[in-house]
């Protein structure tokens, strides 16, 4: 179990990591809204652009579906759940929450998750 300065220190690293995030989130969005103003003078601006585009896009998918794990991560700290493997409810190591400070699952159990996503 995690003591309360752990649980607090976590907590700090989410929340500026969803500053972070919101930060991210509204350059891009304003990057992609510039993109569309452009006028675009041959192909090869529009592909730039387009790729561009998908990028931004694609990393915004990428930070959005972050920001959803985290405010996760920050529920199970209110409700004292935080640290908690999902699927067999023992705790998640130090070790692995300090690299992936939202991470649902222990290592055995992401395991698991990841090779039942993949059949499908």
């Amino acid at each position: 179990m995690l003591t309360k300065v752990e649980l607090e220190e976590f907590k700090h690293k989410l929340l500026d990591r969803r500053v972070q995030i919101d930060k991210n989130l509204r350059g891009t969005s304003l990057e992609l809204d510039g993109i569309r103003d452009l006028e675009l003078n041959d192909e090869g601006d529009y592909a730039s652009a387009s790729a561009e585009t998908i990028v931004d896009s694609a990393i915004l998918v990428q930070q959005r579906k972050e920001l959803t794990e985290i405010e996760l991560a920050l529920d199970k700290i209110r409700q004292e759940t935080f640290g908690v493997c999902e699927m067999c409810e023992e705790p998640i190591g130090i070790a692995r929450l300090e690299v992936k400070n939202f991470a649902r699952y222990c290592i055995i159990c992401r395991e698991i998750n990841e090779k039942e996503l993949k059949q499908y």
